[in-house]
């Protein structure tokens, strides 16, 4: 018995110190994202605080890592050797747009970490913890973890992933872990789920119900789901992009098929269904190199509620700044590309329901 309650009572202290390290984990993240927030408003003449309005930009999949399997000439890691800690590289050509607003969200898909073991499956991306350098030297401020590769090493490399985001005030978002930034008035929740994982997909409701008896006023959703490589999205995206909306989410996006899909308007809030790839150091050369950016200027009312006011639109890039190979550079896409991508993603959207889509 004396050896049972011993037992317990270690639980129950390990239990105890987990819930004060994932206290203190949130407690920075909004100290720090908030510092970000109010510098990069005096910096970029951002609407004053309290205006009840900000400005997100969201991209697709970034992984700053090369499986080991992959061939070193060509490959992300060859890259950052070559460019001998010039971490700005990368976003060089998309860092104005990201400076110009309130919160740039991105989906993290690979690990930074110098631990665990790499998981049996056919890619697995590990990254130097010091490549969170790349985000922060461009003006991004979160990252949903929510995917299938943010545990590649283990889950002590997710562990360590999320500290080295938090630790450069970076929110990482995933699940329950529920990211609550408090931007120009407005208290938003950012929520990522992983639906590949069937337990993480039945708790999409409830967390975006947390979010909103948490205070939340805007509550956007970045979920990974769907088919590699399909272009429309499928049935069950449907169901759970509306069914995130009834619960209380006001934009959802979406990730994993590594192309671009159409976008939704359902009950006056956006789904974009798949954001594709963006600095993907996962691939030497995608033959599909298109993506886009995201922005969205989104309002609330005097009671604090979403204002329906289709102020979204969608910048055409290209993962890398050559059509030849991938040189890991996202670049806003010019002349012949441009007009492809707008092209493209209008006969996607209009494959689900036709809608006026706005590009800059």
């Amino acid at each position: 018995m004396r050896s049972k309650r011993g037992t317990l009572l270690i639980i129950a202290i390990i239990l105890f110190a987990a819930a004060v390290s994932v206290s203190a984990i949130n407690a920075r993240h909004g100290r720090l994202l908030a510092e970000r927030g109010a510098a990069g408003e005096q910096a970029d003449a951002a609407p004053e605080p309290d205006s009840g309005q900000f400005t997100l930009t969201a991209v697709g999949d970034c992984t700053l890592a090369t499986d080991i399997t992959t061939p070193a000439e060509g490959s992300f890691e060859s890259k950052v050797e070559e460019l001998g800690g010039d971490y700005g590289y990368f976003f060089r050509n998309v860092a104005d747009i990201f400076a110009s607003d309130d919160l740039t969200v991105v989906n993290f898909e690979g690990t930074l970490s110098n631990r665990g073991e790499r998981q049996e499956k056919t890619f697995a991306f590990r990254g130097d913890p010091e490549y969170v350098n790349i985000l922060t030297s461009s003006s991004v401020e979160a990252a949903s973890l929510a995917n299938n590769h943010s545990g590649d090493y283990g889950e002590v490399s997710l562990t360590d992933t999320a500290s080295a985001l938090t630790n450069a005030g970076i929110f990482a978002f995933n699940g329950m872990s529920i990211a609550s930034p408090m931007i120009n008035g407005v208290k938003i929740a950012l929520v990522g789920i992983n639906a590949l994982n069937p337990d993480d997909a039945a708790q999409m409701e409830e967390c975006i119900r947390r979010a909103k008896i948490n205070g939340a006023q805007i509550v956007i959703l970045y979920i990974h789901w769907g088919i590699e490589k399909d272009t429309e999205p499928g049935a069950d995206q449907t169901e759970m992009a509306h069914a995130a909306i009834d619960a209380g989410a006001d934009l959802v996006l979406g990730s994993h098929p590594h192309v671009l899909q159409g976008v939704e308007k359902y009950n006056g809030r956006y789904i974009v269904y798949s954001l594709g790839n963006f600095c993907f150091g996962g691939n030497t050369n995608p033959a599909d190199k298109d993506t886009v950016i995201v922005r969205a200027v989104i309002s609330t009312d005097e009671k604090g509620a979403y204002i329906d006011n289709d102020d979204i639109s969608f910048i055409p890039c290209m993962i890398s700044s050559t059509g030849e190979y991938n040189d890991y550079q996202p670049t806003p896409a010019q002349g012949a590309d441009r007009e492809r991508i707008i092209e493209k993603l209008t006969e996607r959207t209009d494959a689900i329901a036709p809608l006026n889509l706005k590009f800059e």
